[in-house]
């Protein structure tokens, strides 16, 4: 059995050879490093690219799961803490090495250059690291990690770590948009589900390593909380990993054929890893972690830890491989495509005809998480709440299960799988996006909920409860909650957004598709806090206020929707004008109709929020109202006798005064 010393030393040598030998054998058998027929790079590039890739891969997990593992578990200050920043800096060097590797390969890869010292094999290179998307995406992912190394070297505070643990996410973000999945159909959904399969793959893999480099560090009832914390974060990290491998791999194999070629046996080889690992975190949580503190469960238990590290280089090895195992044929977009599939990657959909309105559907994962995600851990403190015998209002848990329910149709139902042909689709979506759904997500009250259920952390450390309420009351917070910036954020983005390049941005990239949806989600949802939320806001309008400024957001957006319905010409027309759709409006009338839907349909959830201010308003003072009776039924209506006999006082003082003046005559 391995004892706990031996694994910290272990422990990476475990994953890196076991990622390692993986790698090779499925290069082999996938056939991702055989010589090519024309144009050959060479076996330095064929071999070392994905061995440069699994590296970069491996100090990803170090730099970015550390940071994460150890902002939710640790306490910053202390020695652990700063011993998950230092592993962080140094798989951030491994990273930026390794990544500035991967670009070079990369190269010579692509093009199959003459190696040389000369300014003219200097000039292609700058060209492809400058010109290409892929030489810019390893350019500036270098620099990122370059740049991570750094910084989480020299910050130890809260605030800093998580800027850098932000910084550290980000950088992985654009590896996710690589390999070949480009020349697949469904690109979009592939782009996502890798992206989405990196990220948590990282957190998992690193928080894995950080809690094996911080045992020493921590006592044994220490060990227990940070294990059973950091099990948490590995419990929806595989959920993430299981569920976007998934669909990447169903894309990648395309049918069920594709499991037994090359492709699919190295996949089928890598989930069972994966499902090895999801037992192993469920024997964990409930068998061993609680056990800790006796030698022999601890022994096992560490021992256990080292097998998942093997696991985890199986793993990592397999996806590796994967990325240069050409997928099965069926996947790839034939040469002969339309113009809708050379602009979207995925073919021109029928008709939307009414019924097409429901049964219409195309999954965004980020959106699918974030919906999943906020039901269960909303109910599950509406739940706690009702365990010790709290109430909590149904309203507010029935809109916000509407406003995700409603999300989730705007990003994976008939709008998302419309809104790339129809310019009036894509409008419905933005006014349900930063209108509708805002609306009721507001009305439900998330920060209040999670303030009174998730359990208070007394050990210095912060755990979700500590970082909503540091996130509520922070400068930025503070700033955007205002109501006149929130309100210049939700109308000022509309002109912003469709009169720049913005919106082609949207179009052509998946990435900038997302961030236009959490755009417009977060700027519609400040402009609803300041208006009736009930979460805390550092300083909102008097009501009369809040009315004033909701009218003028109202005008200024009507004005919008008509300025839509006046252009003479096709927005971003090289898109809308290019389909080659037979059905629905030409696109100068369809867009026409989004303007009208932004001018008319998207008032209705203003006027809503003009209602509910209203209430609120008409609520507040009864509330004033019936709180001044109570206070006149205990004090025995004392203050209003005070004050009449104020008024006497006065009335006797005035006549005296007259009488007076009436004798001196």
């Amino acid at each position: 059995m391995i004892t706990p010393r031996a694994l910290r030393a272990l422990g990476p040598a475990i994953l890196v050879t076991v990622a390692l030998a993986t790698l090779i054998w499925g290069l082999a058998f996938g056939g991702g490093a055989e010589p090519l027929v024309i144009a050959d790079p060479g076996p330095v590039a064929r071999w070392g690219l994905p061995i440069a890739k699994l590296f970069v891969n491996l100090a990803a997990a170090g730099m970015v799961g550390t940071l994460v593992t150890a902002l939710f578990t640790l306490k910053a200050g202390e020695r652990p803490f700063d011993t998950a920043l230092d592993a962080s800096s140094a798989s951030a060097a491994v990273f930026t090495v390794a990544a500035a590797t991967t670009g070079f390969l990369t190269f010579m890869d692509a093009f199959n250059p003459v190696l040389s010292l000369g300014p003219e094999f200097g000039a292609q290179l700058g060209r492809f690291l400058i010109d290409t998307e892929v030489g810019r995406t390893w350019l500036i992912t270098t620099i990122s990690g370059a740049t991570i190394t750094v910084l989480a070297f020299a910050v130890r505070s809260w605030t800093p770590s998580l800027l850098v643990a932000i910084l550290a996410i980000a950088t992985l973000v654009p590896m996710g948009t690589q390999g070949h999945s480009g020349e697949e159909a469904n690109h979009n959904i592939a782009v996502m589900a890798l992206v989405m399969h990196i990220i948590p793959a990282a957190i998992w893999l690193g928080g894995l390593m950080l809690m094996v480099l911080v045992r020493p560090l921590l006592s044994r009832p220490q060990q227990v909380t940070a294990l059973g914390r950091y099990s948490t974060i590995a419990l929806v990290a595989f959920i993430v990993v299981a569920v976007s491998g998934t669909v990447r791999a169903w894309v990648g194999v395309g049918s069920w054929e594709g499991l037994f070629s090359p492709y699919g046996v190295i996949l089928a080889l890598k989930i069972v890893a994966l499902v090895a690992m999801g037992l192993l975190g469920a024997y964990y949580r409930r068998r061993l972690i609680a056990g800790l503190a006796h030698d022999d469960s601890s022994r096992r238990f560490w021992g256990l830890v080292a097998f998942e590290l093997a696991l985890m280089g199986l793993a990592s090895g397999a996806a590796a491989a994967l990325a240069r195992t050409p997928p099965p044929s069926d996947a790839v977009l034939p040469l002969g495509r339309t113009p809708a599939e050379y602009l979207t990657g995925a073919p021109l959909p029928p008709e939307l005809t009414p019924e097409r309105w429901v049964t219409a559907w195309e999954i965004d994962l980020l959106w699918a998480f974030a919906v999943g995600f906020g039901a269960f851990f909303y109910l599950a403190g509406v739940r706690r709440l009702a365990r010790r015998g709290d109430r909590w209002p149904v309203h507010r848990t029935v809109l916000w299960l509407g406003g995700l329910t409603l999300l989730l149709w705007v990003t994976g139902g008939a709008v998302n799988a419309y809104q790339d042909y129809l310019f009036s689709v894509h409008m419905i979506g933005h006014m349900l996006l930063s209108m509708a759904i805002p609306l009721m997500l507001v009305v439900g009250a998330p920060v209040t909920l999670a303030a009174r259920a998730i359990q208070r952390r007394d050990d210095g450390t912060r755990g979700g409860r500590e970082w909503i309420l540091w996130a509520v009351h922070s400068p930025i917070a503070r700033v955007l909650t205002n109501p006149f910036v929130a309100a210049a954020i939700f109308i000022g983005s509309l002109w912003v957004f469709y009169y720049t390049d913005l919106f082609r941005w949207s179009l052509y990239d998946h990435l900038g598709h997302e961030w236009m949806t959490a755009h417009f989600l977060i700027a519609g949802y400040l402009f609803a806090l300041t208006l009736i939320g009930v979460d805390p806001v550092p300083w909102r309008l008097p009501y009369a206020g809040r009315l004033v400024l909701l009218v003028g957001v109202m005008a200024m957006h009507a004005f919008f929707g008509i300025a839509i319905m006046m252009q003479s010409g096709l927005m971003v027309a090289e898109w809308f004008g290019s389909m080659g759709r037979t059905w629905g409006l030409p696109p100068l009338e369809d867009q026409y109709l989004g303007g009208g839907i932004a001018w008319s349909v998207g008032e209705i959830p203003t006027l809503v929020l003009a209602i509910a201010v209203a209430v609120q308003w008409s609520r507040s003072d009864e509330r004033t109202q019936r709180r001044r009776d109570r206070h006149a039924d205990r004090t025995g209506d004392a203050e209003l006798e005070e004050y009449n006999a104020r008024l006497a006082r006065l009335a006797e003082r005035d006549a005296r005064a007259e009488q007076e003046q009436a004798t001196r005559r």
